[in-house]
Parts: C-alpha cells; structure tokens; sequence
C-alpha cells in the first residue's frame, strides 16, 4: 500500500471540514501549485482511502431532530441469525448508523427521528418486530460536545 505524506494529511483534513473546498484554496493551504493537489486527491480516491463525499444536513430541519443511541442484544449469536438481523436493520430508514460491537451489547444503533412519540413507534412497530433481539437500551442524545468528519 502507497504510504500517505504530511501534505497527504493536511489535504485529508481540509477535505473532512469542507469537501466542497475549491482545489485553488487546498493547493494554497498546502503549499502546492492547482495540479499536484488534484493529483493527490484523485490517487486517494483510487487507493481507497477518500471513500466519498456527503452533504450535512441540519437534522430539526428534514423531522428529525431527536437521535438516539440504542444497544441492542441478540438472544443467539449463530451466524444465520446475525446475518438476518443485520438484514433487517438495514431496511429500518430510522437507524443512520448501525455498529457490531464488543462488550456489554451486540450492537450500537443510531436512531434519527422527529420526536419521542416517533421513536416509541419505532421501537414498539419495527425494531421489537426483529426476531432475534433480546434487549434494547435507549439513551438520548441531548446535546454533542465534539463533531470529527474524519
């Protein structure tokens, strides 16, 4: 694997605060003429390293403005009944981000909607509804301290 440089890093973090950074100012930020910069963002690209681009969005302003965390614990951990819940979860619109993990839990799910009548719903008419659960703890987000894009 080709190995990343300072200016490498220094590029990837301007690109994780502002992907829409006209080449011009990132080439002035890291010392570096328009087509160099261009160059190493296209071989990032192809190397795999930058994976893509996203919009921000501001969550109260789309209905959904409430973001909850919830872990989930599977009542069997065969394989088959992983895959299936890992499945299921994805065709759940209301979960953003859902996460193996270790520890306490099985999985970390981020929860996105417009309020806690919503999420009740969602608990009680579509995540209960997956087969293999066996618990669900929720915590609400009530604010966010630190936001990395990286």
């Amino acid at each position: 694997m080709e190995t990343l440089d300072g200016l490498d890093y220094k590029l990837l973090e301007l690109l994780s605060k502002n992907a829409k950074a006209p080449t011009k100012y990132l080439a002035a930020e890291i010392g570096l003429s328009v087509t160099p910069t261009f160059e190493r963002i296209r071989r990032m690209e192809r190397l795999g390293i930058i994976t893509g681009y996203t919009t921000l969005l501001d969550k109260n302003k789309i209905g959904k403005g409430l973001r909850v965390l919830c872990q989930v614990t599977l009542k069997a951990h065969k394989e088959d009944l992983i895959s299936i819940f890992e499945k299921e979860v994805k065709l759940l619109d209301e979960v953003n981000e859902c996460m193996h993990i270790a520890g306490n839990f099985d999985y970390l799910l981020v929860v996105e909607v417009k309020d806690i009548q919503s999420y009740e719903f969602f608990l009680k008419q579509k995540l209960a509804k997956l087969e293999n659960i066996s618990n669900v703890q929720s915590s609400f987000v009530l604010g966010q301290i630190v936001k990395s894009f990286s």
